[in-house]
């Protein structure tokens, strides 16, 4: 048999997918719904950012992220007397706008899960499954921030689901077990357990109003279309926290901390007139904020030791940080340095301010501060207790606001917000 090397490159954005149907003028396959793909004649890496250029005109380099470069395998299509050898990757894509080359004649956003049911190029399912969020992914991820995650656990569920409703091979036999698996992946991560929680409490509801006695079982088709309403909620209420917060911060001087995806999109639609922040260990993601920002605007970078005194000394006009959970006390927790950086801005009369979605709001306390690896600090042989936590925990009295979707609070407005995720996460029961 004849065989050949593919890329194959699905471009992921608000939890949707780039598809294509291919052309009548490609050499085989035409018709077919297929991701960004082409011969892989060198480098598979560098193919599959050429490939996104031509078919799409998205810029991998400005407008992607890679996500994932999945193991490559083989597919066997006797028809054509071949070996097809695929490298699947997934990139987030910050763009929708695309335009197609004679490749493909249509091209579609949606769900992954469409592919289950479309006339597609061999395989494709295959290879979006070897790149696509997993409870393993959820659990490990100690990169992105609990927003981005949340959606990435949603995303889970929806695909787990729609493998159950059609009947296909899944890890799992039932969304009760996808649910409880996700939730176990990051228990202390409140954005997840309530994203979660709102949709397996809604379908495990109408579950009991439509059955019989003897099956009160919760439909997967049911929670696949949750699910995707989900999605979408989750992401309008990330960004219109984010639009509030930027309200917030036009034309300030902020310091900040870590990768919040909140505070990202503030910096983007209120145009600070300059940022402060430290490296942000462990995982130094404040580093690559610093290099994503600094064509557009001023930026200075400090080591997470220097950060709480110098941002004060540079005249800072507010901390502004985002939140990994917030306690209906109002207390805080989020990446490891949040807490000094918040006290010493209250001695310094600066304003805390809190971006967040309401959903990152916990009815219970329930504390994990993620302890990292004991190595990523100290590798010596000396008897030394490492101590090297993710995140911290700031008292609401160094916050000044909470800035939502929904508005702002003080720490004393939040407890009413926690009493309706109590209610969701019924359906464990």
């Amino acid at each position: 048999m004849d065989e050949r090397s593919v890329v194959t490159g699905f471009l992921r954005n608000a939890g949707d997918v780039l598809l294509f149907r291919r052309s009548d003028d490609v050499g085989s396959y035409q018709g077919k719904w297929a991701a960004v793909s082409g011969y892989a004649e060198g480098d598979p890496d560098s193919q599959i950012e050429q490939e996104i250029r031509e078919e799409t005109g998205i810029d991998p380099e400005s407008d992607c992220q890679l996500i994932t470069a999945g193991d490559p395998f083989e597919v066997v299509d006797e028809d054509l007397d071949r070996v097809w050898r695929i490298h699947p990757y997934l990139f987030d894509c910050d763009d929708r706008s695309v335009q197609t080359d004679w490749e493909s004649v249509e091209f579609e956003w949606v769900s992954p899960t469409v592919i289950l049911n479309r006339d597609t190029v061999p395989d494709l399912w295959t290879s979006y499954d070897h790149v696509r969020p997993t409870v393993a992914t959820v659990e490990t991820d100690r990169i992105h921030g609990s927003a981005y995650i949340s959606v990435r656990a949603l995303e889970v569920l929806r695909d787990e689901a729609a493998l159950l409703a059609s009947g296909r091979d899944c890890e799992y036999d039932s969304v009760e077990a996808v649910g409880r698996a996700l939730l176990d992946a990051r228990p202390a991560m409140t954005v997840v357990r309530n994203r979660l929680n709102r949709v397996l409490f809604t379908a495990s509801e109408s579950a009991s109003d439509d059955a019989d006695q003897n099956d009160t079982s919760i439909d997967p088709a049911d929670v696949e279309s949750r699910t995707h309403e989900a999605i979408e909620a989750a992401i309008e209420a990330d960004h219109s926290a984010g639009t509030n917060l930027g309200a917030e911060i036009s034309g300030k001087r902020v310091a900040t901390l870590s990768r919040s995806g909140t505070v990202l999109a503030a910096i983007a639609e209120g145009d600070p007139d300059a940022v402060f922040l430290p490296e942000s260990r462990p995982g130094g993601e404040g580093i690559q904020v610093a290099e994503r920002l600094a064509s557009e605007m001023d930026v200075t970078l400090t080591s997470d030791g220097a950060f709480p005194h110098q941002f004060v000394e540079w005249g800072a006009d507010c901390f502004v940080v985002g939140a990994d959970t917030v306690f209906s006390d109002g207390t805080l927790t989020n990446k490891v340095g949040t807490r000094a950086g918040a006290l010493s801005a209250t001695d310094a009369d600066i304003p805390v301010l809190v971006g967040t979605a309401t959903d990152k709001i916990s009815h219970d306390r329930r504390i994990d501060l993620e302890e990292r690896a004991a190595g990523e600090l100290y590798e010596g042989t000396a008897p030394i207790t490492v101590v090297n936590p993710t995140f911290d925990l700031t008292p609401p009295s160094a916050i000044d606001r909470f800035v939502t979707e929904r508005g702002q609070f003080t720490p004393e407005e939040i407890e009413p917000l926690a009493a309706s995720h109590a209610r969701h996460a019924r359906w464990q029961a």
